[in-house]
């Protein structure tokens, strides 16, 4: 099972700084473990019922592990506090720092005591090397698409939205807020700039604005926390800098991040 603990709880309470910039999404992971907790199993095979344990898990870990090793966002701190105190998966996390290993779904599926002849999961198996009647297969325990590394593996490992990387749809989300507020503050400038040359020239028309050119929606409505992405937009923006994350152009996963950047402390 997985290393946190599968009984949903409230993020701790946590005194370091920048701690806030985790808390929502935490919050709202807790708060949708807790759901699917007490959601009815009723029409579900045995182990499909705990597939929103190992997927959000996962998702809770690899927010966290992405924010601090791969957007510089939170300090060395908060995220330590974080291992420590199961807020994530930490034997999780410690696989994800070696090859082969970037986008491991659980522990448990490389377990080879869990699974007949010694083996491990078909969620390991590339796609590439499996065959027609295997390209579709998910692992029966986590839900797992494909986890393994390489090109041509699923992007979205679950499939749904535990498999997006919120870090990435947290980050897309605010340089949106971002590009419509300078946008915003444009068009605030030039309506007064409009407003003084209507008034010199003793202008009394109407100044006229466009709006159906709105953007506000093409990211999709903001969930709770502004979690998971809600559009598509959105879902291929933050699905764009995970590749780009991944490409090999970053530093090792256990080099820390630059005393030189800036980091929410």
């Amino acid at each position: 099972p997985p290393a946190t603990d599968p009984r949903p709880h409230p993020p701790r309470r946590c005194t370091w700084q920048g701690f806030n910039y985790l808390a929502p999404v935490l919050s709202a992971l807790e708060n949708e473990l807790r759901d699917k907790v007490r959601e009815s199993n009723a029409g579900k095979r045995n182990t499909e019922s705990m597939w929103p344990v190992h997927q959000i898990n996962w998702q809770r870990s690899r927010y966290v592990y992405d924010l601090y090793y791969q957007h510089r966002k939170i300090s060395k701190k908060v995220y330590d506090y974080c291992v420590k105190n199961k807020l994530v998966d930490g034997a999780l996390i410690a696989k994800w720092k070696k090859s082969g290993y970037e986008k491991l779904c659980s522990t448990y599926v490389i377990n080879s005591n869990n699974y007949k002849f010694g083996t491990t999961s078909i969620c390991r198996v590339p796609l590439k090397d499996r065959g027609p009647e295997q390209m579709t297969a998910q692992d029966p325990t986590t839900g797992c698409r494909g986890c393994a590394s390489g090109v041509g593996q699923p992007r979205n490992i679950f499939g749904n939205k535990y498999g997006q990387n919120l870090a990435a749809v947290q980050i897309a989300r605010e340089k949106r807020m971002e590009e419509m507020e300078r946008k915003r503050q444009r068009e605030e400038e030039e309506e007064e700039e409009q407003r003084k040359i209507a008034a010199s020239s003793k202008g009394t028309g109407d100044s006229e604005t466009d709006d159906s050119d709105s953007d506000e929606d093409d990211y999709g409505p903001a969930p709770a926390a502004g979690v998971w992405a809600g559009g598509k937009k959105l879902e291929e923006e933050s699905e764009r800098m995970a590749e780009e994350f991944e490409a090999g152009n970053e530093r090792g996963t256990d080099e820390q991040p630059s005393k030189k950047q800036k980091i929410n402390s």
